[in-house]
């Protein structure tokens, strides 16, 4: 399945190379809400928020209240988590609060699925070159992607896997890291990361695995 991203920054919703240079950016809300009406999941990340320099609140709680998103940035406490639900997201996306230097911090995470229930939180193990990142994918932690999934099993009703050396990239996602991570769980994999072509969301859809897209869908590479 096919889930279209809108990443916010500055108020506008914008396309990032590798997380870091800014490659497009529209202004048009209404038009892209309309364009992509018909999914069953539009995934929202606030960037501004995950890297810690201001948020797009009021853009996130518009959007959330007339497209089925899955959001994420920057949400470091449950209360938080809880306060998105109630503006109309079907699941929260919680990522750098759940790691320490070397390990999962299963408190945290114990405490998100208390308060939101794990079909409603979506853990994300962004990760690059080998290693989770974290904060905005500007620090990294001593785990591999297969460790996070293990320690985070117990917790979450799904996975946001992003391979952040092909984000924004189009250069093709790795599906055989999809088809690796896809056998450590039972819980639904969302993967990204470079996707470019529908054999791709074809490919991951044969294995059960979702697949997010943001440049080729608004460079026009992917129909929608």
């Amino acid at each position: 399945m096919l889930i279209p991203s809108i990443d916010l920054m500055g108020g506008r919703i914008v396309q990032l190379v590798q997380g870091e240079k800014l490659k497009l950016a529209f202004d048009d809300f209404e038009y892209w809400i309309e364009r992509f009406s018909t999914y069953s999941t539009v995934q929202l990340i606030d960037l501004d928020a995950a890297m810690r320099q201001g948020d797009n609140t009021a853009i996130i709680e518009k959007i959330a209240s007339r497209l089925p998103c899955q959001v994420g940035g920057g949400i470091r406490t449950p209360e938080r988590a809880q306060q998105l639900l109630a503006a109309g997201a079907k699941r929260v996306i919680i990522g750098s609060v759940l790691f320490r230097h070397d390990s999962v911090d299963t408190e945290i995470a114990a405490a998100f699925s208390s308060a939101i229930g794990d079909e409603q939180f979506v853990a994300s193990v962004d990760t690059k070159g080998g290693k989770v990142a974290v904060k905005g994918w500007k620090e990294q932690v001593s785990l591999t992607p297969e460790e996070a999934i293990a320690q985070l099993d117990p917790y979450c009703g799904a996975y946001l896997y992003t391979h952040v050396d092909t984000e924004g990239t189009l250069s093709g996602f790795p599906v055989e890291r999809a088809e690796t991570l896809s056998n450590l769980t039972k819980r639904r994999l969302i993967v990204a990361g470079g996707i470019r072509e529908q054999a791709e969301i074809d490919a991951l859809d044969h294995l059960g695995v979702d697949a997010v897209a943001g440049m080729a869908v608004y460079t026009g590479l992917l129909a929608t």
